[in-house]
């Protein structure tokens, strides 16, 4: 009687769990919604998520990145922090852009110039000094995430065409300059290693034909965000983000845990 009364036991619970198991696990990326009220549905290119975990992550095509630029990549995907919006990043420590659109696929990514002192802050009221008045030890290029828009610059007698980063730090997304040939700063993008891509007042500089095939498309008719990544402090101290695999993980744990604490007894200690 006891076998019976288990094999009948196990009928009527297993389609259950059966059910529950077919519900965790979407069947495609058009059934995950976003996180985010109001953001704009997925678009129809947009990276897929694992099928197994959930996880929505960035679509780096075959372009190398470190580990810190795919976290942070995974994380405003996953979590939308873009606001549906395209998003660069700016690797410090290896001296390189990358950039992405809404979706989280990469467009391109190349070499950069930026601030030649060493640092995750901005001098307070830099932006308000003249260029000749700001000492190197204060040419940074702070990290942080920043709501970028297209603005325009006026160098001598030219204006040209930038993306504001920070505008009251003055410090901005560019075309490489290259008006003083001791800075060498096209010779500084060819380099191999970013050793000698430190040379700027804290602007980021990148080759031309990559600003106006892939800087520009981005941000015509819409603003972006960019994320400096600190050289500094942790990366996820500055931006408070979290390892989406980790995250997910836990969250598809957390309910089982919680089943489990339910069924175990109190002490009175």
């Amino acid at each position: 009687m006891y076998r019976i009364g288990i094999f009948v036991l196990a009928l009527v619970l297993l389609p259950q769990y059966a059910a529950a198991s077919d519900s965790a696990v979407p069947a495609s990326s058009d059934s995950i919604s976003s996180t985010l009220q109001g953001a704009p549905p997925q678009a129809a290119n947009a990276p897929q998520a694992d099928a197994a975990t959930g996880d929505k992550r960035a679509d780096f095509a075959r372009e190398p990145a470190s580990r810190d630029v795919r976290h942070i990549a995974d994380w405003v995907v996953d979590s939308g922090d873009n606001r549906g919006l395209p998003f660069v990043i700016i690797d410090k420590t290896e001296a390189r852009i990358f950039v992405f659109d809404a979706s989280g696929r990469i467009r391109g990514a190349a070499p950069a110039l930026l601030g030649i002192a060493r640092g995750d802050d901005t001098v307070p009221g830099i932006g308000e000094r003249e260029l000749s008045k700001i000492r190197p030890e204060e040419r940074t290029t702070p990290a942080g995430r920043f709501v970028a828009e297209r603005g325009t610059s006026i160098r001598g007698k030219n204006t040209e065409d930038i993306v504001w980063v920070d505008y009251n730090s003055g410090v901005s997304l560019h075309r490489v300059i290259n008006s003083n040939p001791r800075d060498r700063r096209l010779e500084r993008l060819a380099t191999p290693t970013p050793a000698d891509n430190r040379i700027s007042y804290g602007c980021i500089n990148v080759p031309a034909a990559f600003y106006n095939e892939v800087v520009n498309p981005s941000f015509t008719g819409t603003s972006g965000i960019v994320y400096v990544l600190p050289e500094i402090r942790p990366v996820r101290q500055v931006f408070g983000s979290y390892d989406v695999e980790v995250r997910n993980q836990y969250a598809v744990q957390a309910p089982q845990n919680t089943t489990l604490a339910g069924t175990l007894p109190t002490t009175t200690q």
